[in-house]
């Protein structure tokens, strides 16, 4: 066994680098590596995709099976464990174990279908709702709440909250703003760039700054956020790359996750489904907790439109 194999395996009997809090349920599994694949290497990514492929096979594996198995080293199959959220190979195998025994239960789907150019509008609804619940569950179990706490406190006590997001991306962007707006905070979305940052530059200790991309590397979303963080105000992402450059500057970071790509569902509708879920809990989050204002805000936001939906 090599050193680095021996180090990893020693953090995970309790030492200074190993994971923090408790580690991912089984069913959560499946949503971390769809979320995370993208960001490993190709050799993490071969044992990520073995274990969520065939969980019972992989769970009677030793740490060296899997390894040949995949094709990597014993190293990279425990750094794509502790990568995944748990402490070690001992506890991914587990989890592994648990998995298999829900999916042979029938609790897990274990597919999501291709939609096809010829498929009748019915099977379109179909895989599109099953996709969409796929996401949001994924989303949903990959969520670190303590992350979306910290960042529910920050836009309770904000002074003022920029958001920014382009293309899809920024409807969702004005989703959150329009929120924060009806019970009784000062927010504005921003899809301009040039206007953003010009934003950005007025923020300071007090505000929140929010950026909203999948990718996590969009420039025009990157930089405002940049400068709100260097002008101290506090900052959140929400992004399908939790290592993605947008990170960089982000204090809080909120993992989305999305379906599975095809030609006639790209990146921008899968996206859009996990970031509206995250929105929403922010929104409930901060509405709970300003409650006192909230309430009567929402009402009196309610009665300022209630005469243009009667006919």
């Amino acid at each position: 066994m090599t050193r680095d194999v021996k180090e990893i395996f020693a953090h995970e009997r309790g030492g200074p680098s190993g994971a923090s809090g408790a580690p991912p349920a089984p069913a959560a599994l499946a949503a971390k590596v769809r979320t995370l694949g993208p960001s490993m290497t190709r050799s993490m990514q071969r044992v990520a995709e073995a274990v969520a492929g065939d969980p019972a096979g992989c769970a009677a594996l030793t740490v060296t099976g899997l390894a040949e198995l995949t094709g990597t080293s014993e190293a990279t199959v425990v750094r794509t464990a502790r990568l995944l959220g748990y402490p070690g190979y001992r506890d991914l195998r587990l989890a592994l174990a648990g998995l298999a025994a829900q999916q042979q239960s029938g609790r897990a789907p274990a597919i999501t279908t291709d939609i096809a150019v010829d498929d009748p509008i019915a099977d379109v609804v179909a895989k599109l709702a099953y996709d969409e619940q796929q996401t949001l569950a994924d989303t949903a179990a990959g969520l670190d709440t303590a992350q979306l706490g910290a960042a529910v406190t920050a836009l309770t006590a904000a002074r003022r909250t920029d958001v920014y997001g382009v293309g899809a991306s920024g409807l969702v962007a004005q989703d959150l703003t329009q929120k924060l707006l009806r019970i009784g905070l000062m927010a504005h979305s921003h899809s301009d760039p040039h206007l953003a940052v010009t934003n950005a530059v007025q923020l300071r200790a007090g505000d929140v700054a929010v950026a909203i991309t999948h990718s996590g590397s969009t420039g025009d979303v990157i930089e405002p956020l940049r400068v709100a963080f260097e002008r101290g105000a506090t900052t959140v992402a929400i992004t399908g790359r939790p290592n993605g450059p947008v990170t960089q500057y982000a204090d809080h970071v909120l993992t989305t996750s999305t379906a599975r790509e095809s030609e006639l569902r790209p990146a921008a509708m899968s996206s859009r489904t996990g970031q509206l879920l995250v929105v929403d809990c922010l929104f409930v989050g901060v509405a709970q907790r300003t409650y006192e204002k909230a309430a009567p805000a929402l009402s009196a936001s309610y009665e300022a439109l209630a005469h243009r939906h009667r006919s």
